[in-house]
């Protein structure tokens, strides 16, 4: 069962203390809010136009005047943002930055995709209850927000119903019932969006209620945040990590080692001293990371950050990221070239996820 939250400060005590809204953002919370949201400005910031941009894409200038490689309605839909950060990373005027490619709209998005799908992993039909999934043995997965630092553009969840599954309160306490009734279940995954936009007082206090279920060992943070924004590991995020029972992993999302400067590898290192293992997950990315290259570079750095190479994830066929997709053929041809170059630690497992199906499975 569910053990009584700690009690509560004594009224004078409370009174005196900052609600969370009241006090100031923290310098994460400030670098999120400056996030670009323009492709003009982003374009601008690392020296292109949308023209010439456009142009590097094979995408025909609109005599009307329009940004060709943003009106469609697929990315519309999908708004850029990205951080200031990430951006600086990026190489000046190169059109075909691995970096730039993940995050700025283009008209390829828009192309027809009869196979591209809204829901690609079956997360809906996994279900539990709102913003609860159960798809494997053992382990559940907290969908607790759709918010992001980044929009990266092969999102599989771009399409996701969050208003209809983020954690309100009350679908968090009856979440929490229901793992406490499920003895069976030892790992609770948070995802989203990016657990790791919430406040450090509200992961702090899920956490540990989390913790206070004596069936529940692990606990598992799926976020992309140290990588685009490394501000967010701060004291306030490691102490209470640090300070958990359950067993913690947490599961970077870094695609390229152009991704992990030193300020990403500073992060990296005190998430580690916090207790928790890292691990990466990446998506194979046509024009981003299908090559030999590029992939061993990203598993040599991974490495010296202390992060180990976990997942080299096939592209989810959602809708709007079709662009990204790297032939099967090609894609078991590149891992056949990794498993030659990398010693066995630093080869990421090349798997796909197929909903319903009951894990991830080997490409082969």
């Amino acid at each position: 069962m569910i053990a009584e939250p700690p009690a509560s400060r004594q009224p004078a005590e409370a009174a005196r203390q900052p609600t969370e809204s009241q006090r100031e953002p923290a310098p994460w919370q400030r670098a999120l809010g400056a996030a670009v949201r323009d492709r003009a400005r982003l374009l601008e910031l690392v020296g292109l136009d949308a023209a010439r941009f456009d142009a590097a894409h094979g995408v025909v200038a609109d005599p009307a005047g329009g940004v060709a490689g943003a009106d469609g309605p697929l990315a519309r839909a999908f708004p850029l943002r990205v951080p200031l950060g990430y951006i600086a990373r990026m190489r000046p005027g190169d059109a075909h930055d691995p970096l730039l490619l993940q995050v700025i709209p283009r008209a390829a998005e828009d192309a027809p995709a009869p196979q591209a799908l809204l829901d690609p992993v079956g997360d809906r039909a996994a279900e539990v209850m709102p913003g609860l999934l159960h798809k494997y043995a053992h382990r559940v997965l907290l969908v607790l927000t759709g918010a992001c630092a980044v929009h990266c553009r092969y999102c599989f969840r771009r399409d996701f119903p969050y208003a209809e599954a983020q954690a309100t309160p009350e679908r968090l306490d009856a979440a929490l019932a229901w793992l406490a009734e499920r003895p069976d279940v030892h790992e609770v995954i948070l995802s989203g969006g990016d657990p790791l936009s919430w406040s450090d007082a509200r992961l702090a206090r899920l956490v540990e209620r989390l913790a206070a279920i004596a069936s529940i060992r692990r606990l598992r943070i799926h976020t992309r945040l140290p990588i685009v924004l490394p501000e967010r590991v701060d004291t306030a995020l490691t102490e209470w990590l640090a300070a958990t029972r359950l067993k913690t992993v947490i599961v970077l999302h870094a695609n390229h080692a152009q991704e992990l400067d030193a300020t990403v590898a500073h992060a990296c290192r005190a998430l580690s001293a916090s207790g928790a293992l890292l691990l990466n997950q990446a998506v194979l990315l046509a024009g981003v990371n299908d090559t030999l290259t590029a992939q061993a570079d990203l598993s040599e750095r991974l490495f010296a950050c202390g992060v180990l190479p976990y997942y080299l994830h096939a592209l989810d066929p959602a809708r709007g990221a079709m662009h990204f997709e790297v032939p099967r053929a090609r894609a078991l041809a590149l891992m056949r070239q990794l498993r030659e170059r990398l010693p066995g630690y630093l080869l990421p497992r090349h798997v796909v996820e197929v909903a319903g199906a009951r894990s991830k499975l080997e490409v082969r």
